[in-house]
């Protein structure tokens, strides 16, 4: 994912930017930059914002060929569904869905591994 977009998601959880703001910078990823398993990563965040309110981007054609130009539409991200939405920018930042959580660290390969043979040779229960 850009780092655009990660400031973009880093900013909204502590509060600095808008829904609104958010909404526009996730949907023109979503939509403009598809490859490389980075809409995988948007599909929570989109499929938040499109149940929520379907109209808050546009997405126009664009003069110079092909795509989509996103711009934001003239309604809101309703608040209501704000909490939703901060669920899925959590989850996706890997984070404990607390106001001031910190980052959860994610255990590397190898810890993984000696896990894994740790329960292979333990005895069951």
């Amino acid at each position: 994912m850009s780092s655009v977009v990660r400031e973009t998601l880093t900013a909204y959880v502590a509060g600095r930017i808008t829904a609104d703001h958010l909404v526009a910078v996730v949907t023109a990823a979503y939509y403009r930059d598809g490859g490389a398993g980075r809409r995988e990563a948007l599909r929570p965040m989109v499929d938040v914002i499109e149940r929520a309110s379907p109209g808050v981007v546009e997405l126009a054609g664009r003069p110079e060929g092909a795509g989509f130009d996103v711009r934001p539409a003239e309604r809101p991200f309703p608040e209501q569904c704000e909490p939703d939405l901060r669920r899925a920018i959590e989850a996706y930042l890997g984070r404990e869905p607390a106001g001031g959580s910190v980052p959860r660290a994610r255990p590397s390969l190898v810890a993984r591994l000696a896990s894994m043979i740790k329960r292979l040779f333990s005895p069951s229960a």
